[in-house]
């Protein structure tokens, strides 16, 4: 790991993981299974960290570059408090897309959720993004309330999307920044348009 420059509650540091941290990676999903029970109804397999770390965005999608952080003490590197991965620049210039979010189970409910989110935006923000984007699987209901209590509304939902062995439906949210709007997003990313067949 190396420190990344991202602001943080004074009791953490942010680092930069490297291929070296995958099997510390793999310690906090085994560590924090729930969130792959409520996407996947199982445990991360163990291989995951690996197929995470190296995953990189379809194809047809540009990008500028990705980033999995980690949240660890200030006084040691372990236990993990949380786990992030960005992209930047995700289909069009100032996205930056949250790809993975999460906060160890046992910091559930001591509002680490919420600050280590404002830490993940104030840095967006640094770095000229405009908008805020992740997805969201449909049923996690934690997860739902979660993002739209930061501020998240929902573009359109996706649906068959394989999440472990279960396909999901998606769905796909994005938080303006920096005085940018949702209609000058949508003139950007036809993607993320809503489907007018879906009423």
């Amino acid at each position: 790991m190396r420190p990344f420059s991202l602001p943080c509650p004074p009791e953490l540091r942010c680092m930069e993981l490297q291929a070296d941290d995958i099997p510390a990676l793999q310690v906090f999903f085994d560590a924090n299974p729930e969130y792959f029970f409520s996407v996947g109804g199982e445990p991360p397999g163990p291989n995951l960290a690996a197929e995470e770390f190296h995953e990189l965005p379809p194809a047809e999608l540009s990008y500028s570059r990705t980033y999995y952080l980690a949240f660890v003490p200030s006084t040691d590197l372990a236990p993990w408090r949380a786990i992030a991965q960005l992209t930047s620049d995700l289909m069009t210039a100032g996205v930056c897309h949250i790809g993975l979010f999460i906060v160890a189970t046992a910091q559930h409910g001591r509002g680490d959720a919420q600050a280590l989110f404002a830490s993940l935006e104030q840095w967006a923000i640094s770095q000229g993004a405009r908008w805020l984007r992740l997805g969201v699987v449909v049923g996690n209901v934690r997860a739902e309330r979660f993002w739209a209590a930061q501020g998240f509304v929902e573009l359109r939902q996706r649906h068959g999307v394989a999440t472990g062995p279960r396909l999901n439906s998606i769905r796909v949210m994005l938080k303006p920044l920096a005085g940018a709007t949702q209609a000058q997003y949508l003139a950007l990313v036809a993607r993320d348009r809503p489907d007018p067949s879906c009423g």
